[in-house]
C-alpha cells in the first residue's frame, strides 16, 4: 500500500459492538465524500453483529465509502504501526468492553492496538462511548483514557437545535467529532447564541 500524501490527511474510523453503529456508518459516509481524506476503517466482530442488526449492513457495504476496510483480527495492518502516518481516529461506537482494553494498554486486536498507538503518538483519539448506566468501573476508565490523552465524546442530543428526525440528531453528534477532529463541515448547525429580547 502506497504512504498518503502529504496534502491528504488519513483517518481511521473503527466500529466496536455498543448500540450506536450509525455514529460509524454516518462518519464514513461523510469523510468518504470528502476530497483530501483518506478513510481507513476497522470493525471488532462485535461491531459486525451490531451493524447487521441494526442496519442490516455487511461488510460489502462499507468497502465503497473506505480506502481500506481492515480485518480486526490482522495485527500487521498498516493502523498498528506508529509509522503509519495516521490524523486522527475514532472508536463509533466505543463499547465500554473496548473502552476498557484501550485504558489498560490491552492491544489484543487491531482496534485497541491502533488507539494505543494514537495515544504513544500523541494523536487524536475520539471515543464516542456508548453506554448507560456507569458503574464505577466505567467512569474509572473514561478517567484513565482521558489522562493519556484520548477524548470521552459520548453522543448526546443537543435538543437546542430542535432536531426534526433522528438523522438531525445522529449528524450533530457527528458534528461534534469531526469539529474534535479539525474537519471543516457543514453537517450541523452552529449555536448562534440565544436572541433575547429585553424584559
Amino acid at each position: 500500500m502506497t504512504e498518503a500524501p502529504s496534502a491528504q490527511r488519513r483517518l481511521l474510523v473503527a466500529i466496536t459492538g455498543a448500540s450506536g453503529a450509525v455514529y460509524g456508518l454516518r462518519l464514513l459516509q461523510v469523510l468518504g465524500a470528502m476530497p483530501g481524506v483518506q478513510v481507513h476503517a476497522v470493525a471488532s466482530d462485535a461491531g459486525w453483529l451490531t451493524l447487521r442488526h441494526e442496519l442490516d449492513l455487511a461488510p460489502e457495504a462499507l468497502r465503497p465509502l473506505v480506502h481500506t476496510l481492515h480485518d480486526v483480527a490482522l495485527l500487521g495492518a498498516g493502523p498498528a504501526s506508529g509509522s503509519f502516518r495516521c490524523d486522527g481516529m475514532v472508536v463509533a461506537p466505543c463499547s465500554m468492553r473496548t473502552l476498557a482494553a484501550i485504558a489498560h494498554g490491552l492491544s489484543d486486536n487491531l482496534i485497541t492496538r491502533a488507539a494505543d498507538v494514537m495515544l504513544k503518538e500523541r494523536r487524536r483519539l475520539v471515543l464516542m462511548t456508548r453506554e448507560t448506566p456507569l458503574h464505577l468501573g466505567h467512569l474509572r476508565n473514561m478517567t484513565a483514557v482521558t489522562e493519556m490523552g484520548a477524548i470521552v465524546c459520548p453522543p448526546m442530543p443537543a435538543f437546542y437545535l430542535r432536531p426534526q428526525t433522528l438523522d438531525d440528531l445522529v449528524d450533530a453528534s457527528v458534528a461534534r467529532v469531526l469539529d474534535l477532529l479539525d474537519v471543516p463541515h457543514a453537517l450541523s448547525q452552529r449555536w448562534q447564541g440565544m436572541d433575547i429580547a429585553p424584559a
